[in-house]
């Protein structure tokens, strides 16, 4: 397969610009040839840094450009169902920042408004699962390794009360559920494989942003339970632990490595069996897992029907 997937990117947003965008320009199947913004001066610095080729001074004008197979859409939470349906519309694929939606009723419009383009791929950019330490994880539950998975532990947190940052902004989509909580409940329905029963919650609001700052979650299911905690004015931390009847899993960063070395572990009576060490850009391999989708046909590695259950569950932590 020699074909690349030819992309365009809406806005000079720093995910796309820092991480996504170099990342996808080493990608096999991804060739990133487009990148838009409101402001046309923001575009041509952001392309003459990153060595594309074209720049656009609105989105609509990245649209409409029939040389763009795919849209990467890293803008802010409440323009990606919105700008998603509009790529769409214009005949491209889609690969959308997460969380796809602002709640579940918008994530539910956007699989309904996809449906109508059966030949176009869309799907939730949560780049973890494309990390080899995650096919690790669950080659040993799979293989036994740690019995009957009972229960799932998550943290992920950071400090920024930066006023101006979008992720301290009510109304767009801002708190830290829909930042980074999002990734401790994604994993556990992944590691799972199933949807919970019942979620039990608790959040506290920053008085001054109005937005979530801090929140610990319980989500029963059928076969077991998952408990997270995530905030957004707390040291910065990551980690996750699968416990099982036999033994226990623990990932020193589960969740955005890039290309620092991720450590797994499996224990067993409280000694370490195993360790593995793993490296790689698990931007890269999202971008040219999406693009090997587009070009041979097939589904994409994640359904976006596995969105809506991940905002279900945000939606209904916020809502108690």
């Amino acid at each position: 397969m020699s074909k690349k997937v030819r992309w365009g990117v809406l806005s000079t947003a720093s995910i796309g610009t820092d991480l996504v965008i170099p990342a996808m320009q080493k990608g096999a199947y991804t060739k990133v040839v487009g990148i838009s913004s409101r402001s046309k001066e923001k575009a041509e610095k952001a392309a003459n840094e990153l060595g594309i080729s074209a720049s656009y001074g609105s989105y609509e004008e990245l649209l409409a450009d029939e040389e763009i197979d795919a849209i990467y859409n890293p803008l802010p939470n409440h323009l990606h169902v919105p700008m998603t349906i509009k790529a769409l519309e214009a005949g491209k694929h889609v690969l959308c920042e997460k969380p796809v939606a602002m709640n579940a009723e918008e994530a539910e419009e956007l699989v309904e408004t996809s449906r109508k383009y059966p030949n176009l791929k869309v799907m939730e950019a949560f780049m973890y699962r494309f990390h080899p330490q995650w096919e690790l994880v669950k080659k040993w539950i799979e293989e036994g390794e740690i019995g009957e998975v009972n229960t799932v532990q998550s943290v992920f947190t950071y400090f920024n009360d930066d006023p101006d940052d979008i992720r301290n902004k009510e109304g767009i989509g801002g708190g830290g559920l829909m930042d980074i909580g999002c990734y401790c409940i994604s994993a556990s329905r992944y590691i799972f494989g199933d949807e919970p029963i019942e979620v039990l919650g608790e959040v506290e609001l920053d008085p001054e942003f109005g937005v979530d700052r801090l929140a610990s979650g319980i989500l029963k299911l059928p076969n077991g339970t998952a408990s997270f905690i995530c905030g957004t004015q707390t040291s910065p931390e990551q980690h996750l632990q699968v416990f099982g009847t036999k033994g226990i899993i623990e990932m020193d960063i589960p969740f955005n490595p890039l290309e620092n070395v991720a450590t797994v572990r499996l224990k067993k009576e409280g000694k370490v069996e195993k360790e593995k060490e793993t490296q790689a850009n698990h931007y890269t391999l999202q971008g040219d897992a999406f693009s090997k989708a587009i070009l041979e046909d097939t589904p994409v590695p994640t359904p976006l029907e596995d969105a809506v259950g991940n905002m279900r569950i945000i939606e209904a932590l916020l809502e108690k």
